[in-house]
């Protein structure tokens, strides 16, 4: 069975997302991870659009930064989800964000309701 829940984020599992927002939906055991922005847009080029998307939005430990090289965030992820979905005529998945990032979770949470109102 392809798993239908896609959760971004560099570091945390689902579970872990469950303790902090009691939300059910992280108790189920279909969710597929991905780590970054690349894996993010593979795994939805080979295996279409989920069910539903959870976003984290810091997606590179602090000592990864460089002044030459910054990893994409999940707000980028948003936006190349919302391009995908526009270039091929699909509908957003239902998407959640779980960042503890309060700023970056409510950029994402705002761009993808913003599309979705289109």
């Amino acid at each position: 069975m392809t798993k239908r829940l896609l959760f971004l984020d560099d570091i945390r599992y689902p579970i872990e997302a469950y303790h902090y927002t009691r939300q059910d939906i992280f108790l189920r055991n279909d969710w597929h991870i991905v780590r970054n922005y690349e894996q993010f847009v593979n795994r939805i080029l080979e295996k279409g659009l989920p069910e539903m998307i959870s976003f984290d939005h810091d997606l590179a430990d602090l000592e990864q930064y460089s002044q030459e090289f910054v990893e994409k965030t999940g707000y980028d992820c948003a936006k190349w989800l919302i391009e995908y979905c526009m270039d091929n005529y699909l509908d957003l998945p239902q998407f959640y964000s779980h960042s503890m990032n309060p700023v970056g979770k409510e950029n994402i949470i705002s761009l993808l309701k913003n599309f979705k109102k289109l």
